[in-house]
């Protein structure tokens, strides 16, 4: 469970060490956003974010490439990889959170059923992570379990820096 106590000391930590982060939500609706912005003194690391729900905000904010949306579909690696590239570039951000998935009740598919997710962690310096999740529930614990996942993701992703 990552709580509050968590995300204010990743946030004292980014701080510390004058580092940014944004995130790129398609599923999640700018929960994360509004995870990280519960926190007294946020503004010091977040410059803001996009609610890229639709394929067409993922290309016109982010610079997602069309060829990449149709290649791949909107819930891949491809596609959220591009998001994180966006993401931190509009935002001149250090590091970014990118996800994209179906959160149901409908809109799966053989091949991305319900509760598929791909969640993507970027650091300018540090490179990329993206995985792909398989969360269950209703479609508030899929996208709950999703900004959850995204959250310990980028605070581990970020603790690894800092032990180099």
């Amino acid at each position: 469970m990552f709580t509050q106590q968590d995300m204010q000391e990743l946030q004292n930590l980014l701080k510390l060490h004058k580092k940014t982060i944004t995130t790129a939500e398609s599923c999640t609706g700018g929960l994360i956003a509004s995870k990280i912005t519960e926190i007294a003194g946020s503004s010091n690391i977040f410059n803001g974010a996009i609610v890229s729900y639709s394929n067409e905000i993922k290309s016109q904010e982010l610079n997602v490439k069309k060829e990449t949306l149709e290649k791949f579909g909107a819930v891949s690696i491809q596609v959220v990889e591009e998001m994180l590239e966006g993401a931190i570039k509009k935002f001149n951000a250090d590091y970014a959170i990118a996800v994209s998935g179906v959160a149901g009740p409908d809109g799966g598919t053989k091949n991305k059923p319900v509760g598929t997710v791909v969640i993507g962690i970027m650091g300018l310096q540090e490179g990329t992570d993206i995985e792909i999740c398989h969360f269950s529930g209703a479609r508030n614990e899929v996208q709950n379990k999703a900004a959850e996942k995204s959250l310990q993701k980028i605070s581990k992703f970020f603790q690894k820096t800092l032990d180099k």
